[in-house]
């Protein structure tokens, strides 16, 4: 009986070793497959990494080149980058541009553009149209920027629009008035160029000019809330 009873646990002990054996094989071989996908995941990520790199120093030596523009940032700042326009000027063209984008998407599509046309009495063909933005269109997508706007603007008063250019008439119908800038004279922007101050200085005026008003606004609001506070202790008395 002692006898078969180890026999039992012998054959026991040498299942389970067979057993052993082969699970861990089994994981030995699972490790090697992962080992060998890691390798070949690396060797993917090297490859792409390299190409991408190869792309970007291939732009850099195109732009350098001048066979590419370099890509502008999509933040910019109006009043240091057009310092041709003073601050009132930028606002009454940014208060144009909203006034078109009726998607409110912060671009002047090709259709806001024709209507924007038509309400300036200049109605241009689908063709005159597309040739319009592709004249300030930088990054191709279509349409204008508010940046791509005020480049219209740009190039209007630096001369650099053909006569019978689509967006010179935008530009002369739009009527953006500095006479309220203290220009005298001037019936518009592009006459008013030649005469104005130094941006920096006009830029420094109108800065303190909307502080001052600022300053008399609140003076107001303290002599009403004064006034009030008066007329409110005499009928509690």
């Amino acid at each position: 009986m002692a006898s078969q009873e180890l026999a039992q646990k012998l054959q026991r002990r040498l299942q389970l070793e067979e057993s052993g054996a082969v699970v861990e094989g089994e994981v030995e071989a699972v490790k090697g497959a992962a080992a060998a996908e890691e390798v070949e995941d690396r060797s993917c990520l090297t490859a792409s990494a390299g190409a991408e790199l190869s792309a970007k120093l291939c732009r850099r030596q195109d732009i350098n080149e001048g066979a590419a523009q370099p890509r502008r940032a999509a933040v910019f700042n109006p009043y240091t980058e057009f310092k041709e326009f003073s601050r009132r000027q930028i606002k009454d063209m940014e208060r144009m541009f909203r006034l078109y984008d009726s998607g409110r998407d912060g671009y002047i599509d090709l259709m806001e553009l024709k209507l924007m046309m038509e309400k300036l009495g200049a109605p241009q063909t689908h063709l005159g149209l597309k040739n319009m933005i592709k004249e300030v269109d930088e990054d191709f997508d279509g349409k204008l920027s508010f940046r791509e706007f005020l480049l219209i603007f740009h190039k209007a008063a630096a001369g650099e629009l053909e006569e019978d250019s689509g967006l010179l008439t935008l530009a002369k119908l739009s009527e953006i008035d500095v006479s309220i800038e203290g220009v005298k004279g001037a019936k518009n922007f592009f006459e008013a160029k030649a005469q104005a101050l130094s941006s920096a200085s006009k830029f420094e005026a109108e800065i303190k000019a909307e502080q001052d008003e600022r300053k008399r606004e609140e003076e107001e609001r303290k002599h009403r809330r004064a006034a009030f506070r008066e007329l409110k202790s005499a009928f509690t008395q």
